[in-house]
């Protein structure tokens, strides 16, 4: 029989994943199909769900689709020839939620990555979930003053940025730990670090500040929608897309090349923790920003 085995489950939607596998040894037969297969049970079979990922040795990319959301599976990767099929090791997940909804009735699709579930898209509410209404800041010296919460779309064009990229608030709209719908939160500097431990970076590197890493931010951008060559593989599910900031002098920056996220950690009465992703950096950025910084955020679940 031939010998596989499973890779682990990555890029996870309600209805999708990603995983794969290696046939190390065929047994001495060739590998005439090869793949992963799945079920809701234990020690899934390639009947009936499976995919057909090439032929012979050596590793693979299955990818998973028509899956139902909120619905814990069990993954092998197997390999036949003519002497039978070979399995690999079982893993197992789960897919996402379907959607949740904020304060204003925005809906967002949501990604399971890790032992995480993250909105796989920028948040653009305008009101607190208590129901009481951000302030939005258009001009450039009310921003810069602002030391209270506010948000603003890129440009001050609503219209045209706040499907793709989301609202973009101040570090004050944060710690009101009200931004985010119930159940969920801005993500802590240490969720940041999970994330980034899950897509391969060593915790020690976490700890460090700027560019970190090596390719764990083009695992978190989308495919497209990045400035010249800086797309990501979004291997992670997470789609980040470049929205841009804008500065504490209510400049804005960057649209198309670059995107920050805010985490809910405070460094000190000025600055708060950062994540940034730029299209000539596939790793990703720990910085210390001004709290007046407009970025966006992406929510998590609360465990």
């Amino acid at each position: 029989m031939p010998d596989v085995t499973t890779d682990m489950i990555s890029g996870i939607t309600q209805t999708t994943a990603v995983s794969g596998g290696n046939v190390k040894n065929n047994g001495g037969v060739e590998v005439t199909a090869r793949g992963v297969c799945w079920s809701t049970t234990e020690k899934p079979t390639v009947n009936p769900s499976k995919t057909t990922d090439g032929t012979g040795n050596g590793l693979f990319i299955s990818s998973i689709t028509g899956l139902t959301a909120n619905t814990k599976y069990y993954v092998r990767a197997y390999a036949t020839n003519s002497e039978g099929t070979g399995y690999g090791n079982e893993v197992s997940f789960s897919t996402s939620l379907l959607t949740i909804s904020d304060a204003d009735g925005n809906t967002y699709a949501t990604v399971t990555i890790g032992s995480q579930i993250w909105m796989k898209e920028n948040l653009k509410t305008t009101r607190l979930n208590s129901g009481t209404s951000i302030p939005l800041v258009t001009d450039n010296t009310g921003w810069a003053n602002s030391i209270t919460p506010a948000y603003c779309w890129y440009n001050n064009n609503e219209s045209t940025y706040k499907n793709i990229y989301g609202a973009l608030y101040n570090w004050y709209t944060v710690t009101t730990g009200n931004l985010c719908p119930l159940g969920w939160h801005v993500p802590t500097d240490g969720d940041w670090k999970i994330l980034e431990m899950h897509l391969g970076m060593s915790q020690e590197v976490t700890e460090l500040t700027l560019w970190r890493g090596t390719n764990e931010g083009s695992k978190l951008k989308s495919v497209s929608g990045w400035y010249q060559n800086g797309n990501g593989t979004n291997e992670s599910g997470f789609t980040a897309l470049p929205g841009g900031l804008r500065d504490y002098d209510g400049i804005f920056y960057y649209i198309g090349s670059w995107t920050d996220f805010w985490s809910s950690t405070e460094i000190n009465s000025n600055n708060a923790w950062t994540r940034g992703l730029g299209y000539t950096h596939d790793n990703i950025g720990r910085h210390e920003d001004s709290k007046k910084l407009g970025v966006g955020v992406r929510c998590i679940k609360n465990n």
